[in-house]
């Protein structure tokens, strides 16, 4: 069981009323919109990222950028492989690069869906990054550290820091 002092939440949209219930339970709200660019630091941490855009999981990933970092990560979160089937190759690699990267070092298991929510929650999986796995990727992709922009991104799902919430 995991403490509420130790659970981390952030949403932009959280009213001022959400942010003080969940502040009543004893939650913790990130004070600033970190835009997904959260590091996991020493501890084993799960982020429940439940119909985000595909630049926070990004975002996520790059923050996260190597084999220690990510084996300590679990996400539940849209299907990575539906993301990589949905997208062509070059657009995916071009715009969600430490996804397409990181895919061969990916355990992914897909949430059964519900019959009543076939059309909400369809896509969701339980992503986790075995050590010995990423420790088989091609080393040159730990060095690609480049912080992700989106210049070119038609389909940006992100609320952006300067974008306020």
């Amino acid at each position: 069981q995991v403490p509420p002092a130790r659970c981390a939440l952030f949403d932009p949209a959280f009213s001022a009323r959400e942010a003080a219930a969940l502040g009543a339970l004893g939650l913790r709200l990130l004070p600033e919109n970190e835009e997904g660019k959260h590091g996991v630091g020493g501890s084993a941490t799960l982020f429940y990222m439940v119909h985000c855009g595909k630049a926070l999981y990004n975002n996520l990933l790059w923050s996260n950028w190597s084999p220690a970092a990510l084996s300590r990560l679990v996400i539940i979160g849209n299907s990575f492989r539906g993301m990589q089937e949905r997208l062509l190759s070059r657009i995916f690699e071009r715009d969600y690069s430490y996804i397409a990267k990181v895919l061969e070092g990916t355990e992914e298991v897909a949430l059964p869906a519900h019959p009543r929510y076939l059309d909400t929650f369809n896509d969701t999986s339980v992503h986790w990054f075995p050590l010995d796995r990423l420790q088989e990727l091609s080393p040159e992709i730990w060095h690609s550290v480049e912080e992700p922009t989106y210049q070119d991104c038609e389909d940006l799902e992100i609320i952006r820091k300067e974008d306020g919430a």
